[in-house]
């Protein structure tokens, strides 16, 4: 379930062991299945964080944007399934690059929540599994992907930060038009120190 991935995120992935499919002796995590787990995580974390979010937001606050100069939760989700699209699909993926930002932006409107969020719930599983099935090869190979040049591990990077800079901004419109807390951390000792 995504609580428990967010869980096991906490804990150190390298440490686990797996069977290898060519012999019955057990072995460590490889350094590229560890970076995925972990990114695969991330994923669905902010997955269960936006979720927890649309399950108060009503439909006329879904498209509500603050002013000219902020984006409503709707077109950050149309913007995040862009965003992935062209990086992790399209990129890393093999999918031919078909996006046009702007046009993301320009969408304030016009689509029921329960239709963008399907949607882009299907992208970010697609996303997963297009980061399972990363090769070191093409981890580490540096290709050109919207304005950059990044490596495998370069976008996977990317799209997961900006998926968690956006998801910290949809939780920041929910609590200012619900004025709440969302709970993201309850059960977790955020306060525990580090072991010495």
């Amino acid at each position: 379930s995504a609580l428990q991935a967010e869980g096991r995120g906490f804990e150190p992935l390298s440490s686990h062991t797996k069977s290898h499919p060519n012999d019955g002796f057990c072995c460590f995590m490889t350094w590229l299945a560890d970076f995925q787990s972990n990114a695969q995580v991330r994923l669905e974390e902010n997955t269960k964080k936006i979720s927890d979010c649309l399950a108060l937001i009503r439909e006329s606050e879904f498209w509500h944007q603050a002013n000219e100069h902020t984006l409503s939760i709707g077109t950050t989700l149309v913007h995040l399934r862009g965003n992935m699209t062209q990086y992790i699909l399209s990129s890393l993926g093999g999918a031919p690059d078909q996006r046009v930002r702007d046009a993301e932006f320009a969408t304030r409107g016009g689509l029921p929540q329960a239709e963008v969020w399907h949607a882009f719930r299907q992208t970010v599983d697609q996303v997963g599994t297009v980061i399972g099935q990363l090769t070191e090869a093409e981890a580490l190979r540096v290709r050109p992907v919207q304005a950059y040049r990044l490596s495998g591990i370069g976008i996977v990077l990317h799209v997961v930060e900006h998926y968690s800079y956006h998801t910290g901004q949809i939780a920041y419109i929910t609590k200012l038009l619900h004025q709440r807390t969302l709970g993201f951390y309850a059960g977790v000792n955020l306060n525990q120190t580090n072991p010495q």
